[in-house]
């Protein structure tokens, strides 16, 4: 069958359905139980092969994923957001109309609902015996192969409707997602932290070196930005008092896509007065402990071919002794650690020279870090939020959690010098050539700087990248339901859909 011509067909029943005198669309199907429930039920009652339990009674809705005539027996598969079950059909048991659309009118993809009673076939399968089919949607498009699922990786990031019914492995894997998410928040709302939501269009941007999205505001006739972090917000929150804090927040950075970059994308942050980086390792542990715990599997977990065991404490590593370790040169010889940047194709010429720093440590000691490490105390001139050492004003109180060669989380004891951000502010400004990733200075957070900010720890977790890693994603796309594609018409689309078309259609 053409792929014209399975549309057609589709197109047909549906005006047959609308002969009946049934609404294909928007029905009301109150007081449905989900599949694993009622399959949890029956279960539960102990049902032995070929018995039927009339008292078992069941109101379930789902898709279509298999369709089996057998005469005057149907047996269909039916999918919901907590699984698949199957339901069979008998002409005997339903009315003359239910009976014609289940054997002549459904195809793969359609939604539909159904009351009956819980029973196993003689093969020992439990199955809703129906009493009553209500249609609820017809799937004009037809659906990927049955047994083969979306598998196209484009095509299902863009299509992301279709991939979560035809892939429940995706559908759990966003289901973890949310678990993850609660499981943190739970932790920080139980350690007396508050949520807030900050403004996302910002008129300056700032928390964080990025290129932001920029629009224009028509009323008041001003450029503003998408933020590229809520860091300074969240700030002016603990200078009025509000002590700690965090937000869940979506950020935007007008830059690459890559396996672990999306430009939009979530960040939690979060501040607690009177602590430093070391309260904010011990938060880093709790929250992922907290969020293994909630979705289970265990603290020793495969990710890229890796076993890696996020059992707390993690080591805590300096990132001066594993430059020297993995590289061979000391932070201070700069001149050893351009000519190891030159060994490995980095251009360095014109380059700060804690830039230089920098881009070898990314290249040579990030990737050896495999197991989850808290790396500390960074070059102060990368980090001009940050509090510096008391005894070394060149190390800033800084660290990242690494997990795979992955950062997952970056903390400070944050700077609440105003005189001290400010200069930085400056430098930062004056250095501002290449990237452009900080317009203007923010004077009105520096004003809040001096009105008191009280020392305090922040913490930032790369909420995508953390999914990642406790569901064993390879691409950030994985774990993100809808993230940025190159465009792609919707009659492109269609006709990849229809070419992974249905085998083997229902009537």
């Amino acid at each position: 069958m053409s792929e014209s011509q399975q549309v057609q067909d589709r197109k047909a029943k549906l005006a047959k359905i609308r002969e009946l005198g049934v609404d294909p669309y928007g029905q009301r199907f109150p007081g449905v139980q989900p599949l694993a429930a009622v399959r949890g039920i029956g279960e539960a009652a102990g049902l032995a092969a070929g018995q039927h339990a009339e008292q078992l009674k069941a109101r379930v809705a789902g898709r279509v994923m298999l369709h089996r005539p057998r005469g005057k027996l149907i047996f269909m598969t039916l999918r919901d957001g907590s699984g698949d079950m199957q339901i069979a059909v008998s002409k005997a048991a339903v009315s003359e109309r239910d009976f014609q659309i289940a054997a002549k009118l459904l195809n793969l993809g359609d939604i539909i609902g159904v009351d009956g009673t819980l029973g196993k076939t003689n093969t020992g399968e439990l199955t809703v015996w129906a009493t009553s089919v209500t249609f609820l949607a017809k799937a004009v498009q037809p659906p990927p192969a049955k047994w083969h699922g979306l598998r196209d990786i484009d095509l299902r990031y863009r299509r992301r409707y279709v991939d979560l019914f035809t892939n429940p492995s995706v559908r759990e894997t966003f289901k973890q997602r949310s678990l993850i998410i609660d499981a943190i928040r739970r932790c920080l709302v139980d350690r007396g932290f508050f949520e807030v939501e900050t403004p996302v269009l910002q008129p300056i941007y700032g928390g964080a070196a990025a290129r932001p999205f920029t629009t224009h505001h028509n009323t008041l006739d001003m450029k503003l930005y998408l933020r590229i972090s809520p860091e300074l917000y969240l700030k002016r929150l603990l200078v009025g008092g509000i002590e700690r804090v965090f937000e869940f927040a979506r950020v935007f950075r007008n830059e690459g896509i890559d396996t672990q970059h999306n430009p939009e994308f979530t960040l939690l942050e979060l501040y607690q007065a009177y602590g430093d980086y070391n309260d904010m390792m011990a938060i880093t542990e709790q929250m992922v402990a907290a969020a293994i715990e909630r979705i289970g599997g265990g603290f020793r977990r495969k990710f890229g071919g890796h076993e890696i065991d996020f059992t707390p404490p993690w080591p805590r590593r300096y990132y001066a002794d594993l430059l020297h370790e993995h590289v061979g040169v000391r932070i201070d010889d700069i001149e050893a650690v351009r000519r190891k940047a030159a060994e490995l194709g980095i251009e360095h010429k014109g380059l700060a020279d804690v830039i230089v720093v920098s881009e070898v440590f990314e290249a040579t000691v990030e990737p050896k870090l495999i197991q989850p490490t808290f790396v500390l105390d960074y070059p102060a001139p990368l980090c001009p939020l940050t509090r510096r050492k008391a005894d070394d004003p060149n190390i800033a109180l800084r660290f990242e959690a690494l997990v795979a060669g992955c950062e997952i989380a970056n903390a400070y004891t944050e700077l609440n010098d105003p005189a001290v951000q400010e200069e930085n502010f400056r430098q930062t400004l004056a250095g501002e050539k290449r990237d452009q990733t900080m317009a203007v200075m923010d004077e009105d957070f520096l004003l809040a700087l001096k009105v008191g900010m009280p020392p305090a720890g922040g913490l930032g977790v790369g909420i995508d990248r953390l999914v990642m890693m406790l569901t064993d994603s390879t691409s950030i796309r994985d774990v993100v339901l809808f993230p940025l594609q190159r465009p792609k018409s919707v009659a492109e689309d269609t006709a990849d859909l229809e070419e992974q078309g249905e085998t083997n259609q229902a009537g």
